[in-house]
């Protein structure tokens, strides 16, 4: 496939979820967009079912994750309600497409685009026409500072890509982490992009970190998240891929596994549970391509 069909196809991807999403909240009786304060000056922008988070400043706005560009449209105009002050930022959470690919409304409006180093080669190598490349990058971890408040971006390490951004509020006690800390949910499908161990350590390395409150990159149930839930994800991860290393050890990866793995007790009320063949396969390829 060539390049310009596989973003094509991505974009195409990104949008049929979008509108998916919608049409679920819809059913649902939930609005299709809304903005909700979760601290002083801290709010999050949920748009069908992705979210992103903004700061408001005397200064201006530091906003984060785009989406698409009907959602972007949508978020400044909620912005708008709460501020005339410009964005002075748009800082991407990683690279993948249906979190970035609405960035032209507010490079317009001249905002700064800001991400972890790796995720602009990402982007440069997708040739997305609706994507803005990032113009500040970080390593490890920076800090942006506007109007008396502070955003802090942390690489974590490689987890659900190479290029995520925590982002902690530290007056607020919140972060902003997406993808690869689902709340209350199972992991998507078979860690697409994913890369397993570093997963792992990812987890650990945001526990330790100094929140109370945790907003997710897409909400189906709250969106909000503690550190409860994050160990408990670390409990799931950890049970299953006990239980798939010993299925791989006696020869039943993949389809025995698929029938005689159960679901971890600690995610029986979870949503989502459709997604557990998905997270026993790639744990059954990571075992049979000779990890351990």
């Amino acid at each position: 496939m060539t390049r310009a069909r596989f973003v094509f196809f991505n974009v195409l991807l990104v949008t049929a979820m979008v509108l998916l999403s919608v049409s679920v909240l819809k059913a649902q009786g939930q609005p299709d967009y809304e903005t909700i304060e979760v601290a002083d000056n801290v709010y999050i922008f949920r748009y069908g079912g992705s979210q992103s988070m903004f700061l408001v400043t005397p200064e201006g706005v530091i906003a984060t994750d785009p989406i698409n560009a009907q959602a972007s449209r949508v978020y400044l105009e909620e912005i708008r309600k709460l501020t005339s002050e410009p964005v002075r930022y748009v800082v991407y959470s990683h690279h993948h497409l249906d979190h970035v690919s609405g960035g032209a409304v507010f490079k317009e409006a001249g905002a700064t685009f800001v991400a972890q180093r790796q995720a602009k080669a990402a982007l440069l190598s997708l040739d997305s026409p609706n994507v803005v490349i990032p113009d500040l990058l970080v390593d490890d971890q920076s800090v942006l500072t506007l109007g008396g408040m502070e955003l802090e971006l942390n690489f974590v390490g490689r987890n659900h890509s190479d290029n995520s951004l925590v982002m902690r509020v530290p007056d607020a006690g919140v972060i902003f982490a997406v993808d690869f800390l689902p709340v209350r949910e199972l992991p998507f499908r078979n860690f697409p992009d994913s890369y397993l161990l570093e997963y792992f350590e990812s987890i650990d390395r945001v526990l330790a970190m100094d929140w109370d409150r945790m907003i997710a990159g897409h909400s189906r149930q709250g969106g909000i998240g503690t550190k409860d839930d994050i160990r408990a994800l670390k409990v799931y991860l950890d049970e299953l891929f006990a239980l798939v290393r010993t299925a791989n050890a006696e020869g039943q990866c993949f389809d025995q596994a698929f029938e005689e793995i159960q679901l971890p007790s600690v995610a029986t009320d979870w949503i989502r549970q459709e997604f557990l063949p998905g997270n026993i396969e790639r744990m059954c390829y990571f075992f049979r391509n000779g990890y351990r």
